[in-house]
This record gives C-alpha cells, sequence and structure tokens, in this order.
C-alpha cells in the first residue's frame, strides 16, 4: 500500500469530520511508531494508511514482530503515534488525552486478549460484570447484565464457575462476553486464539464472527493463525512494521 507523508493537525481535522459521514470506523494515515531514540531507535510501523470499516471482521496478519499489536495498540488509543494522523470512531485521536482518551476507550473500545486476564477470585458472570462496576453500574445490575451477556455466547451453566473451573475455550467466551458489556463500537482482539487448540479457536472465531460483527461495529483480529484466515471479511498482511497486501474476501 502507498505510504503518505505525515498529514497535518488540519488535515486530521478533516479525516474526522469525514469519517463522521462514513464507512470508516478507524482512519490511518502516514502512521510511524518509533521506539528509543538514536542509535537504539527502532521502528515498529512506517507510514501505516490504512482504513478499518464498520460492519467488517479485520484480521491483521504477518509474522511475529511485524507491528500487528503495535498498530492496534494506536488504533485503539493506548499508544501515540510517533507521527501520522489516527481517527478514531469519528474523532482525531491527537485531541484524545488523559481522561477523556481513558473515559472514550471505556465507553467506546472493547478488548479481547490471548491471556483472558480473568479475575481468579470472581465468578464467571462478576468476571464480565467488572467494566460496568467501574463504571458506577450497581452490582446487582452488573452481573445480571454478565449472566445475559454469557448466555449469548453459550456459556449459561456456567455463570457461577470461576476460572479454574473452565476451559481455556470457555475462559476466551468469558473474556469476549467482558469485551461486548458496554457495547463498544470497536472490539480488538490480540491473538485470541494463540492459546487455544485448532477446534476451540476455530470455536471462538465462530463465536466472534456471529456475536460481534454488525453494521454498528468494527472488528479487528491480530493473528498469525493461518487456521482462522477464513473468518476474515478483510485481510492485512504486515511484514516488518508495512502493510504488504490488502485481501477482501468474496
Amino acid at each position: 500500500m502507498k505510504n503518505t507523508p505525515t498529514a497535518s493537525s488540519e488535515n486530521s481535522d478533516k479525516l474526522a469530520k469525514r469519517a463522521a459521514h462514513d464507512t470508516h470506523a478507524v482512519i490511518c494515515r502516514g502512521v510511524t511508531k518509533e521506539y528509543g531514540t538514536g542509535e537504539t531507535r527502532v521502528r515498529a510501523l512506517s507510514g501505516i494508511d490504512l482504513d478499518v470499516d464498520y460492519g467488517c471482521m479485520t484480521l491483521l496478519v504477518g509474522p511475529s514482530g511485524c507491528g500487528k499489536t503495535t498498530l492496534i495498540s494506536i488504533m485503539a488509543g493506548l499508544l501515540d503515534p510517533t507521527a501520522g494522523d489516527v481517527v478514531l470512531l469519528g474523532e482525531a485521536r491527537a485531541a484524545l488525552r488523559g481522561r477523556k482518551l481513558v473515559k472514550f476507550r471505556a465507553e467506546n473500545i472493547g478488548f479481547v486478549f490471548q491471556q483472558y486476564n480473568l479475575l481468579p477470585s470472581l465468578t464467571a458472570a462478576e468476571n464480565v460484570a467488572v467494566p460496568l462496576i467501574i463504571r458506577g453500574r450497581p452490582r446487582a445490575q452488573a452481573v445480571k447484565r454478565g449472566a445475559e451477556l454469557l448466555e449469548a455466547v453459550g456459556m449459561k451453566d456456567k455463570t457461577s464457575s470461576y476460572p479454574v473451573q473452565l476451559s481455556g475455550g470457555q475462559q476466551q467466551r468469558v473474556a469476549i462476553a467482558r469485551a461486548l458489556v458496554n457495547d463498544p463500537r470497536l472490539l480488538v482482539c490480540d491473538e485470541p486464539t494463540a492459546a487455544l487448540d485448532a477446534r476451540s479457536g476455530r470455536n471462538v472465531m465462530e463465536l466472534l464472527k456471529k456475536t460481534t460483527v454488525h453494521p454498528d461495529r468494527a472488528v479487528i483480529v491480530v493473528t498469525h493463525d493461518n487456521r482462522v484466515f477464513d473468518f476474515g471479511d478483510r485481510i492485512v498482511s504486515m511484514s516488518d512494521g508495512r502493510i504488504e497486501k490488502i485481501e477482501v474476501s468474496n
């Protein structure tokens, strides 16, 4: 994909205004990320141009170390780019700072990680409810909502189970339900099948495809697991911090 020079803040504002009226949940233009300085400087991303659309599951694929996780971290507001412009859900990323950014992420973005990050002392329903409780929802209401989402991901009979009582695939389902509890407009999944066997991995991807993709949400999945590539609506292949190609499924 052709790289463009770093856009000005004025251009970022124009991108944000355009994004409010089109199908793009995320717009990246000339996004570069560097770590360190001088001789120790490492360039993780080199001028990335990418649009992520609502209503689609976009897979970011490529070998370990190619920049996939860095890119989704920038798109999800967890990292700042060294250069370039990002428009996130119609908002110029550069304008989201401090508490405003934290609030924006909590209200609009869900995260699914390969390590699940469940709290061992809480039941499945309580784990799902955590984001709601943090935002001030009464505990009973939050846990009830957690149980409803667990039913939606096929875990109705496991609401009172603790993480240690669940298989890896079941724990990942709990993590997906937790990511959906705030009804996010952007769902970011970092290697959600990496810790699972082939069958469990495909089950999780089928669940993601069925329960998370809809016209008002964009879903981004980082993976190097070629067994699940067929679930993507778009496959963005990366290498050495650059986009090599973008394939659209038929």
